[in-house]
Order: structure tokens, then C-alpha cells, then sequence
């Protein structure tokens, strides 16, 4: 039985096999719009140190410098999302790509340090519509387990970039300085002029008022499976960003004594798994279904958290983060194929963006909160905790009806 063909912006079936044509946008150009906006914090990672030395500002700055360049995708994101089912894919998308890159050049020739920080923020009203737009164009243009499985390669490019890009603007600082980390940021002019020539220039015959527009997402964000989703992207992202962006470095550092260097291969770990998970996606989820390679995913997740915390030695650690990337690849390609596909094309810029900006809002708070947590636990008790919230996840996902994966055809 063949394959479905691609399908239409309003969902309509195109005929033939290929998974590139019948007015699809190439899958490489989909691809680098999720590399470009990973870029914005990827990049200025290892040379944060240098940035706030250069400006002469103090470590705890360089949250401030991280947080301008992600706090506007909390709110833009769905305005963002809006604007795309509204006038269209193209004509959003080329203004987010060209605010992203004139912004992020602009930075690298700051003369002040309240200037680096107004040009990441701006440069963030530009990523806040990059990585949901590039979601919502392979919901646009692919279905079932088809569009599963090119989320899964979309979360493998962005799994493998967050391992290979922090390394490019070290290696971009120590050369020329760390302003040449910035320059990378003038790849998303590339970008935009590609998306001008690929995407096509779609949008609804009769534009719905704004207000019927926005009702009628709302009703799709009332559909248990969709408001689900997004809760659990938030959590998701929430522990993610808490458990290793915050207390991990702190566990290898104080329980292990590691370098920064063997801490950097030690947070390598995960995107093994992760990029594995993400490219296996289309037979897991062709074997599986979506609810019970989610129910799969959360279990994975809290073993990893379980064994990064009870470990008594490095080796399980690793072996821990490993299980966690495993998880994490099979969940959030998942999560944001339920969103996609639980969403009708009119509505899916709409209500894909709310779920990447409550993936920000997590991407905010579970930082805070784990730090929060430090005050008083170790390192490794964190982890536990987060094991259990991960079990919770897992108690949620088990007792959901089956029923409501009906709209994706499950």
C-alpha cells in the first residue's frame, strides 16, 4: 500500500508519492528554518563568558542575555501563529527570518551592554515564529504517520544542532573574537529569500474576522487531546530546561568534579538518544500509535531522571542521560504531531504557535524553579523530583481515552 502524498495547506490530498513536490517546500528549507531559530542561543553559549567580560558585567548577567532573546516568543508566538493562518505561511515567515538576522548581525557590533541586550530582544520577536512555523509547514503538507515521521528527522536536525552549534561559536569566538559569533545570524537573510522563492504564497480565500478566527481556535484548544498536548509541552520543556540546562551542571561540577570540557561530552549524551529516538520515529510510530509511544516516551523519561539521580558513579549518569534522550526524542516530535494534526489547517499557525509559546513559558520557569530547588536539595534529589514528574506524565498519558486520537486516524 503506498504512502500518502503530500496534501494541501487546507488539507486537501495531492496525488503521488513523492514526500517533495505538488507545491510542497523542499524538506532541506523546512529544515534550516528550524537550525536558524536555534541559533539565536546556541551560538552565544560559549562565548557568554567573553560578553559579559567584555562589557564588564558580572556572571549574574548572563540569564539577561540568554532570557531577552526567548521572553518575547511567550507572547509573540500565537500572535504569530494567527497572523500565518491569516495572511499565510510566506508573508510571515520572510518578516520573522529577516528580523531574526538584521537584529542578530546588529548585536555583534554593540557598543554597550543594554545594546547587546535590546538587540537579542529584538531579534527575538523574529525566532518567536521560526521552529513553529516549520512545524505547521509539514502539518501543512503531510499527514498520518508520513508527517510523524518527518517531525522526527525535523527533531533530529535540532537535536544534532544543539549539540554541533555551541561548539561553532567557541570555536568562532576564539578566532576572531566573540562578535564573530554573531555572525551566523546573517544565514536567516539566506533563509529568508529562500522562503520568498519556495513557500508558496498561500492564504484563505475569505479571511475570517479576527474575532471568529480567534474563536474558532479556541475551539480547537478545547479538544482534550490538543489542551493536553500543550500542558504537557510545558512541563515538558519545564524539566528539560530546569533538570539539564540547570541542575545538571551543577551535579557534574559538585558531585563529579568534572571540567567544563567533560561536562560538554557528558551534555552530548542526550542528543545520542534523542537523534536515534527521532529518526526511528516513523516505524516506532507506525508499530506503536501516538498514545502509547508517548506512555512509552514518559516511562523512558523518568527511568533517565531516576538513574541520573539515585547514580553512585559517572558511568550511570551517562547511562541515565542516554535513557532520557531516548525519551525525549520520542516525546516531543510526538507532542507536536498531536498539535499539528489535532488542529484544522485554518487554525494550525494559530494553535501550533500557543504550544511552542507555553513550550517557552516552560523553557522560563522550569530554570527558575529548579534553582529554586537547589536552595535546599542536592543536585541528585532534584532529579528525583523530576523523575516523579515524569511519572505523573506517564499516569496521564496511560489514562487517556484512545478516543481521543480518533482526529489523527489512530
Amino acid at each position: 500500500m503506498s504512502e500518502p502524498g503530500p496534501i494541501s495547506p487546507y488539507g486537501e490530498r495531492r496525488s503521488g508519492r513523492s514526500t517533495v513536490g505538488a507545491g510542497s517546500p523542499p524538506l532541506a528549507f523546512i529544515f534550516s528554518i528550524t537550525v536558524t531559530g536555534i541559533l539565536a542561543n546556541t551560538l552565544v553559549t560559549a562565548p557568554l563568558p567573553d560578553i559579559l567580560s567584555h562589557f564588564g558585567q558580572p556572571d549574574t548577567m548572563a540569564g539577561w542575555v540568554t532570557a531577552a532573546a526567548t521572553l518575547p516568543g511567550i507572547l509573540m508566538a500565537p500572535v504569530i501563529g494567527v497572523l500565518a493562518d491569516r495572511f499565510g505561511r510566506r508573508r510571515v515567515l520572510v518578516p520573522c527570518l529577516i528580523i531574526f538576522g538584521i537584529f542578530g548581525v546588529a548585536a555583534a557590533f554593540s557598543p554597550s551592554f543594554p545594546v547587546l541586550l535590546a538587540c537579542r530582544f529584538g531579534q527575538g520577536f523574529g525566532s518567536a515564529g521560526l521552529i513553529n512555523l516549520a512545524v505547521v509547514l509539514i502539518g501543512d503538507y503531510w499527514d498520518g504517520v508520513q508527517r510523524a515521521r518527518l517531525l522526527g528527522f525535523n527533531a533530529a536536525v535540532l537535536t544534532v544542532s544543539v549539540a554541533i552549534l555551541p561548539a561553532v561559536g567557541g570555536w568562532l569566538d576564539q578566532w576572531g573574537g566573540w562578535r564573530w559569533a554573531f555572525a551566523p545570524f546573517a544565514f536567516a537573510l539566506v533563509t529568508a529569500a529562500a522562503a520568498a522563492i519556495l513557500v508558496p504564497d498561500f492564504e484563505p480565500p475569505e479571511s475570517p474576522h479576527l474575532l471568529q478566527q480567534i474563536r474558532s481556535s479556541l475551539a480547537v484548544l478545547r479538544q482534550p487531546l490538543v489542551a493536553t498536548a500543550i500542558v504537557g509541552g510545558f512541563v515538558l520543556f519545564a524539566l528539560i530546561f530546569g533538570l539539564f540546562l540547570t541542575v545538571m551542571p551543577i551535579l557534574l561540577e559538585e558531585t563529579y568534579r568534572l571540567a567544563p570540557g567533560a561536562r560538554g561530552i557528558v551534555f552530548a549524551v542526550p542528543a545520542l538518544g534523542s537523534t536515534f529516538a527521532a529518526l526511528m520515529l516513523g516505524r516506532t510510530r507506525a508499530r506503536l500509535g501516538a498514545r502509547y509511544l508517548l506512555i512509552a516516551g514518559f516511562v523512558l523519561l523518568a527511568c533517565g531522571f531516576w538513574l541520573i539521580g539515585a547514580a553512585g558513579s559517572l558511568l550511570l549518569v551517562c547511562v541515565g542521560a542516554f535513557v532520557y534522550g531516548l525519551g525525549e526524542g520520542s516525546t516531543i516530535p510526538t507532542i507536536q504531531d498531536l498539535v499539528a494534526g489535532g488542529s484544522p489547517p485554518p487554525q494550525r499557525g494559530a494553535v501550533v504557535a500557543l504550544w511552542v509559546g507555553a513550550a517557552r513559558a516552560g523553557q522560563t520557569t522550569g530554570p527558575l524553579l529548579a534553582a529554586s530547588a537547589l536552595g535546599g536539595l542536592t543536585p541528585s534529589a532534584v532529579f528525583l523530583i523530576g523523575a516523579v514528574v515524569a511519572t505523573v506524565l506517564f499516569v496521564v498519558q496511560l489514562t487517556s481515552p484512545p478516543r481521543w486520537y480518533d482526529v489523527l486516524g489512530h
